[in-house]
């Protein structure tokens, strides 16, 4: 097998990383925690891929392509996140209990053995 039959075409990899990042977005918007398990495998499946490929090759239109990728997967990052945070505020509702840790690095538990 030769060198170029071995190399990934990279530009059609990471057009198929943008197409499962904007299928993660609608996944997390739609809460569809089945299409979020199933872009998380195949962005997985995709950067094995890409880990094979000649980064000496990368061009102009590529970086471009790598950047918008970066983006949109950072942008989903956020969205998990916020999504983790209401997830977190809800559960603290409903249990009447606040977080052990607060924002300020302070341990709730610490404040509690002050008062003693």
């Amino acid at each position: 097998m030769n060198a170029a039959a071995a190399t990934p075409d990279v530009m059609q990899i990471v057009r198929q990383m943008l197409a499962v990042l904007q299928d993660e977005r609608r996944a997390l918007a739609g809460l569809d925690l089945s299409g979020i398990v199933d872009c998380a495998m195949r962005k997985g499946h995709l950067c094995e891929v890409l880990a094979d490929a000649d980064t000496a090759a990368i061009d102009a239109p590529l970086k471009d392509l790598l950047a918008s990728a970066a983006r949109l997967n950072d942008g989903n990052a956020r969205l998990r996140n916020l999504i983790a945070g209401k997830v977190s505020t809800r559960l603290t509702a409903l249990t009447g209990r606040s977080s052990l840790y607060r924002v300020g690095g302070g341990n709730a538990m610490r404040g509690r053995m002050a008062h003693r």
